[in-house]
């Protein structure tokens, strides 16, 4: 319990990035939801919810506010929003769930909402997974930021992604759950996570490997394990430790759309601490943060765009397809966001690599037409 309360008593930087990426996403999601309610279902319950279950105090001791307060703000300010979130926030702490409570009687505007603000003090266990489970929820936009692992399952995920509308943002304590794979103890809690056969595979391939291996693969069976559940699109977004050296946590994104993963993509791309010819590192480094505009020869070193360009002469040889559809089908599971793609292929367009339907100078359209040579000249510069 000390750590759990040490957690809040400060912002950190990497704990300001996790809440703006949260409640951005559920600005932009929440009005794509309204949208598509607008559209086509006017007739019936057009409410939509967020829910955090590991919610927390509502402020941290500086003052900051954390995510619970970040997104009813959003929805206080937005004339539908305010008139269709449903808000459920829960914690087993009563001490959080009571600070909670009064940061939320405190906000500015909040009787505005119509449904007001639910807040529990419950322990997060198979309970509520079977009563998610036995009910067809609104659109929903699940959260799940646990101090460590207890409570958070593959069956909890599922219990909400279920339903129509319905994403998952979860915090992926990497350190605690890399120490307790091996641990007798907790064995329970990982097989939950995991699945019992994919986490007794992983205790055995993790045995030989070294630290940045061993972290690779776990956050890759994860993903794995997410996607054996249904089509899912899922986005891991790293956080490094103070010093910049080791990784404290993941944010895991889970969606069954791709609408939701190209938002999310975007949004996580601009909390990025590094890039490297403007492609996103998908990680946040205080130490990078803080040395942002200093010339780095590790930005020299490495030059994925060209990887992207020579990628893109590969895979789309002999098509014409257009830039949307280049950029939906390639950009899944690797760290290019669609302005990337634009740029790469105005630099293949210039370099006579490919052509392109006609479009203005120097913008290149999501409908824009492109043709690909058959083969490739694996020798000749691609133009990035």
């Amino acid at each position: 319990m000390a750590k759990e309360q040490s957690f809040f008593e400060e912002s950190k930087e990497q704990s300001r990035v996790k809440s703006a990426i949260v409640a951005k996403y559920f600005d932009a999601w929440a009005q794509v939801m309204i949208a598509t309610q607008n559209r086509y279902c006017q007739n019936h319950d057009n409410r939509i919810a967020y829910i955090d279950l590991f919610a927390g105090p509502g402020r941290y001791a500086d003052g900051t506010k954390s995510t619970p307060l970040l997104v009813l703000e959003k929805a206080i300010g937005h004339d539908v929003m305010r008139h269709r979130l449903v808000a459920i926030f829960n914690d087993k702490d009563e001490k959080n769930t009571n600070s909670l409570q009064e940061a939320i009687d405190a906000l500015p505007g909040v009787d505005r909402l119509k449904y007001r603000p639910q807040v529990s003090t419950h322990e997060v266990g198979e309970e509520i997974v079977k009563m998610f489970e036995q009910m067809k929820l609104v659109p929903t936009l699940f959260f799940v930021d646990p101090w460590g692992y207890k409570g958070l399952s593959l069956q909890l995920v599922n219990s909400v992604l279920k339903d129509w509308g319905c994403d998952c943002v979860f915090f992926f304590n990497y350190n605690r759950i890399n120490m307790g794979l091996n641990n007798e103890a907790v064995r329970e809690h990982m097989n939950a996570l995991f699945g019992h056969q994919r986490a007794d595979d992983l205790r055995r391939r993790l045995a030989p490997l070294p630290p940045p291996e061993r972290e690779l693969l776990i956050v890759e069976e994860l993903c794995s394990a997410l996607r054996s559940l249904g089509p899912r699109y899922v986005l891991p977004f790293r956080f490094k430790d103070d010093r910049g050296v080791r990784t404290s946590h993941h944010l895991i994104f889970v969606s069954k759309g791709f609408k939701g993963y190209e938002i999310m993509k975007e949004i996580m791309a601009k909390e990025c601490s590094t890039r490297e010819q403007g492609v996103p590192s998908f990680e946040y480094n205080p130490v990078d943060a803080r040395l942002a505009g200093r010339q780095q020869l590790l930005f020299q070193l490495s030059r994925p765009l060209d990887d992207l360009g020579n990628m893109l002469l590969t895979e789309f040889a002999g098509q014409t397809i257009t830039m949307h559809r280049i950029y939906e089908q390639h950009n899944v599971d690797r760290p290019y966001i669609k302005k990337n793609y634009k740029g790469v292929l105005l630099n293949l367009e210039a370099a006579g690599r490919i052509t392109a339907s006609p479009h203005r100078k120097g913008t290149f359209g999501d409908t824009v037409r492109v043709t690909f040579p058959p083969t490739r000249n694996t020798e000749a510069d691609n133009g990035s």
